[in-house]
């Protein structure tokens, strides 16, 4: 399939190329903020400002829903929505060239494998799981400020509020738990570091089950652009309204389901699994207080109670490990014996009352 059918295809219609000057004022903004966010790489500004304006880069009308900015690897361009500033197209440019950067193509020239994503299986998995990560990185290269948002019912906080803001919240969690860098390296160079790292952690099975998760919200996501841009285009008769509107209503559902469904899965595939990795009291604490601070990364709904009652469970737990190592003869960190469990209620009480139960606190 031709250039032109693709972007047909996804109704893209090309205006006008851009101009060599908006381009190299383009390349430069790119390549200062790699340099800059990425020192360990050791990255060339030159490289990078080369790579950066030798793409294409048009303005194009493009339809309603569809990002603003879109790169194809085909022909290695850059497509930005008409009536962007160039501050805004700088900024989307961070995206798209990470694309760009992390492809790997085959002699003919066939994409084998787009950072976390291959295409050399089967059945492609990971193609959300990458796109997440790119927006993750873009926005921390931007140095994006963290802001509280709400959709489809989930209240969460993301530096992406307005690109993938929920599959960020996810993969921001999933680096939390295998590191930040092992992510990025994964990401730009196109290797399985990232996930062969969150599988040690959580488990082959947990790491698949998120990847088809991720791309269950992203489909849902796009169904929902699309019914509602055929609302707003198209004169439906009452029938079809409630059809797209009953679609947009069970998408938004399974979004919802699906990201507590995936939040959920990564938090106890891994505190699960390295509880068993316990052996002084500074490995407990460690331990309470990497669980303890997962909650600011948290989605929540209105009936959100799933990370209180594992809290408490674990905290049960942790007081019997405890209670274990100090009957080993294993030296305490704590001047006096305390459980962990005890230390816990105390410091609520003394914050909330003493006259506060424990569990009307935490729920």
């Amino acid at each position: 399939m031709s250039i032109e059918n693709d972007l047909k295809k996804d109704g893209i219609t090309i205006i006008e190329p851009l101009d060599t000057l908006s381009i190299t004022l383009i390349a430069k903004f790119v390549a200062e903020k790699f340099i800059s966010f990425f020192p360990f790489y050791r990255m060339q500004y030159d490289n990078l400002f080369v790579k950066v304006s030798r793409l294409n880069m048009y303005i194009a009308n493009m339809p309603e829903g569809m990002s603003e900015a879109n790169y194809f690897y085909k022909n290695e361009s850059i497509y930005f929505k008409s009536g962007l500033s160039m501050d805004e197209m700088k900024e989307l440019t961070i995206h798209e060239f990470i694309h760009h950067f992390q492809e790997m193509k085959d002699e003919k020239g066939v994409l084998y494998r787009l950072g976390l994503c291959d295409f050399t299986k089967l059945k492609v998995h990971g193609m959300a799981l990458n796109e997440a990560s790119v927006q993750l990185i873009s926005s921390k290269i931007l140095k994006k400020e963290e802001d509280t948002v709400k959709y489809y019912g989930i209240e969460f906080s993301t530096i992406s509020p307005y690109y993938y803001p929920l599959l960020c919240n996810l993969i921001n969690q999933m680096a939390y738990i295998a590191g930040y860098n092992i992510l990025f390296d994964s990401t730009l160079y196109s290797n399985d570091k990232f996930k062969n790292c969150f599988k040690k952690l959580c488990g082959e099975k947990t790491l698949s089950e998120i990847e088809k998760n991720f791309d269950k919200i992203l489909k849902a996501e796009e169904q929902i652009i699309i019914c509602t841009s055929n609302l707003k285009e198209n004169e439906l008769n009452e029938n079809e309204i409630a059809k797209a509107s009953f679609k947009i209503g069970n998408c938004k559902k399974i979004i919802q389901d699906t990201f507590i469904k995936t939040q959920n899965m990564i938090l106890t595939s891994y505190f699960n699994s390295t509880l068993n990795n316990l052996y002084s009291v500074q490995d407990i604490e460690d331990y309470r207080r990497k669980l303890y601070c997962y909650k600011d990364l948290l989605g929540t709904t209105d009936n959100y109670t799933y990370f209180n009652d594992y809290y408490i469970n674990l905290m049960s737990k942790l007081d019997n490990i405890y209670e274990s190592i100090n009957g080993d003869g294993v030296t305490s960190l704590v001047i006096y014996k305390r459980s962990i469990w005890q230390i816990f209620t105390s410091k609520l009480i003394k914050l909330f009352g003493k006259n506060v139960e424990v569990e009307n606190i935490l729920q």
